[in-house]
């Protein structure tokens, strides 16, 4: 028996990755579906090798998870890093309150990395460090094009499973192609085996960095696991609102009721004015959504 880690299943095949640096491709016994467990990606998982020249094996026991992300579906995620540009093009802040709302309340903790940081100025740079170091995120600024930040983001990323996201055009692909060169994000290339036909359709994927420290790359960013959060939940995942039992109200929403400290906190610019208004337009957005 062998023990490894998940890192790309697609149509029942597990692409499991070994300490030695290997990778097999694995179905998984008849015994998971019986018990409805499906093996993620992440998973820690023990196989049998059936062929140790063709390196396929059988999955024969998926390892306790220390947690599972519904959205993207994957396990044992130790932190999230949502990567936006710092300009060229301009950050999408409500996408991105978003993706770190959607991370707080499926209790993952997130770092924020601004690329493209030898386009911006300085004034631009230090507006993104006021406006999410204070919500409790860690924010680096890279670029990709110049090599900066690289030594800063290996060490966030040492001996961690990191769920890496972001939109198109803010160089994540570059980002990831610094951290692990030769990594060929467009066609999602792990290994030889990896590159078959048929298994070039993307999905969530960890690529191995080095010893124990893994990146995955969350394809379709743009769907985000915010619409089952209940409006009235929402406060508690902007770190910066914390508990506020001084407000006039009990439930009080930080919306519109008099007497609200968080208001007053935002009025009296303790709270940056685009992280509350983008708070209150997502309030309204998840007061929307149709509840069964």
């Amino acid at each position: 028996m062998t023990e490894g880690k998940i890192i790309k299943g697609i149509a029942g095949f597990y692409y499991v990755h070994t300490p030695e640096n290997q990778v097999y491709e694995c179905k998984a016994k008849g015994i998971f579906r019986k018990e409805n467990i499906k093996p993620l990606v992440g998973d820690d998982v023990t196989f049998q090798i059936l062929d140790p020249e063709e390196k396929t094996g059988n999955i024969t026991e998926i390892s306790e998870r220390k947690n599972e992300l519904i959205r993207p579906a994957v396990a044992n995620i130790d932190q999230a890093l949502v990567i936006f540009a710092a300009v060229s093009p301009k950050p999408n802040f409500y996408l991105l309150d978003k993706f770190l709302v959607s991370m707080e309340y499926q209790q993952v903790e997130t770092a924020i990395c601004f690329n493209k940081r030898d386009l911006a100025d300085e004034d631009c740079l230090k507006e993104l460090a006021c406006r999410y170091e204070k919500c409790g995120h860690k924010v680096l600024f890279t670029s990709a094009k110049r090599e900066q930040g690289r030594e800063e983001l290996l060490s966030l990323l040492a001996h961690k499973t990191t769920a890496v996201a972001g939109p198109s055009g803010v160089g994540k692909s570059s980002l990831i192609n610094m951290l692990a060169p030769g990594t060929d994000m467009e066609t999602g290339a792990i290994s030889e085996k990896i590159e078959r036909g048929r298994h070039t359709t993307r999905h969530s994927q960890l690529i191995h960095i080095a010893d124990t420290t893994y990146i995955m790359d969350t394809p379709g960013f743009s769907s985000l696991y915010v619409d089952s959060i209940p409006p009235e939940e929402l406060k508690l995942y902007f770190q910066e609102f914390a508990p506020s039992p001084n407000c006039r109200f009990l439930g009080c929403s930080h919306t519109h009721e008099p007497g609200c400290e968080v208001k007053a906190a935002y009025a009296q610019g303790g709270i940056h004015p685009g992280r509350y208004e983008n708070y209150v337009a997502l309030y309204h957005e998840l007061k929307e959504v149709k509840r069964y």
